[in-house]
């Protein structure tokens, strides 16, 4: 390895979706010869497998999730533990401080990425160890949502607080409903006698490191890099759009064969992550809404927290009535091949930045259905800043969205002679142009680690 290259340790939260952020950057960074030690839960490397393009330099170290009281055997990840006791991973997550810390001395590596671990950056600078704050989320949520200006470590938030932005946030389209700030205030509790909150964890996790860095623009979310970099007092590094590249393998022949049977940019995809599980009433809203649409439709959905499985979730005689045009589907799907397939003209989707990531450079029409957190500012970005999707509407206070409203939001993107149609789908093929132009995303990667290395300076 030459003096020009780095050693970094990833360390991401147990979500498959930082995982897989995490993952996506680490290909990037060894493309160019940097090599990687990528710390992960035991059980969870084989699905991360087929994802390293570079088996020489990115080196999967499995963890042991440590053992908490209240957490079932076996649960790994966010996807193994209902959302309400997901704080018992991150015990599980701290209660690894040790280990890490032995193999940290031991590999001597120049940076740790990290992202919920907030006792890293201290531990990492004891060890000489530089490290980056790696966010999955938007520097649009962070700047809104725990800007230092917000003043968290003085006293917990409340929704009022939440629905004024803070006092030099830039201009934007981003503001909170009252349902959506009552919901943010949660994250600011303690929870089963903790001595730290989520939203503490953040603060820490940022105040703390020698670098933040996102996966975005300049182009894209300027003004909001700029803020946090201002208010946190610390480089901003951006990696670049960091767009993963399709999948070698191909779509299941099934899926194939299904969507071949309709005509171009008609079905309505609708996946949303790993983690999103909704009420029942709200499920059975959206699949009516796709219903309402008369299109064929594909819905990759957990089963609803009230039912066991989805064939028990859905409507009475749903299935009949679009029998060989809709299907709900209760797995894991190729979403990035679905996404590509040329039926597919439109993604309803909960707004995880990876999501919106994979859908931005395709053709396919967006539709925001944001669940929580940082997805509600992802769908302001989109839906107002850019322009480039159409937010479903939901009541002020208590957030429900109907089936027509569903409707009405995929029937505005899917239609070519609406104003609002033709906007978004204007602004959606800007973009994606942008995002798929030559050289766009080596040059961010070459200025990314033109950054690492003055961090070492």
């Amino acid at each position: 390895m030459s003096d020009k290259t780095f050693h970094i340790v990833m360390y991401p939260w147990f979500a498959m979706g930082h995982l897989t952020s995490f993952l996506h950057i680490s290909n990037k960074l060894a493309e160019r010869g940097h090599r990687i030690s990528f710390f992960l839960p035991k059980k969870t490397q084989a699905k991360l497998e087929p994802l390293n393009l570079h088996k020489d330099l990115i080196s999967f170290i499995p963890i042991i999730v440590p053992h908490v009281d209240g957490l079932q055997p076996g649960a790994e990840t966010t996807a193994d533990v209902p959302f309400p006791l997901q704080f018992l991973l991150w015990n599980a997550i701290d209660l690894t401080a040790p280990s890490i810390e032995a193999s940290l001395r031991n590999l001597k590596p120049h940076f740790v990425f990290y992202d919920f671990a907030h006792w890293l950056p201290v531990l990492a600078r004891r060890l000489g160890i530089k490290s980056v704050q790696y966010c999955s989320i938007s520097p649009a949520s962070v700047g809104f949502l725990i800007s230092p200006e917000r003043k968290l470590d003085e006293k917990p938030l409340t929704a009022a607080d939440y629905m004024e932005t803070p006092p030099s946030f830039p201009p934007s389209s981003i503001k909170l409903r009252p349902f959506e700030a009552r919901h943010l205030t949660f994250a600011g509790v303690k929870q089963n006698g903790q001595d730290i909150s989520f939203l503490e964890r953040q603060l820490i996790s940022f105040n703390d490191s020698d670098a933040i860095s996102f996966k975005t623009c300049m182009e894209m979310e300027g003004p909001y890099c700029d803020y946090v970099e201002k208010q946190f007092k610390k480089p901003v590094i951006l990696a670049g759009p960091v767009v993963p590249k399709p999948p070698t393998t191909a779509l299941e022949e099934k899926r194939t064969k299904w969507l071949d049977s309709f005509k171009a940019k008609t079905v309505i995809f609708c996946a949303f992550g790993s983690e999103c599980i909704l009420k029942k009433d709200q499920f059975q809203e959206l699949v009516l809404g796709f219903e309402l649409t008369g299109l064929p439709f594909l819905a990759a959905l957990k089963p609803p927290m009230e039912a066991e499985t989805i064939e028990s979730a859905l409507p009475e005689g749903f299935e009949e009535r679009v029998k060989g045009r809709g299907v709900v589907h209760g797995d894991w799907v190729q979403q990035q091949l679905i996404l590509r397939h040329p039926s597919v003209g439109c993604f309803v989707t909960h707004c995880g930045s990876g999501s919106l990531s994979e859908a931005m450079v395709t053709e396919c029409q967006l539709v925001l259905v944001p669940h929580i957190g940082d997805q509600i500012i992802n769908a302001r970005l989109m839906g107002g800043d850019l322009k480039v999707g159409v937010e479903v509407e939901k009541g002020e206070e208590d957030g429900q969205f109907t089936s027509e409203g569903i409707c009405k939001a995929v029937k505005a993107v899917m239609d070519y002679d609406s104003e609002e149609g033709k906007e978004v789908r204007a602004n959606h093929a800007k973009w994606r142009e942008f995002l798929s132009s030559k050289g766009l995303e080596n040059s961010y990667i070459d200025n990314f680690v033109q950054k690492l290395h003055s961090l070492l300076k």
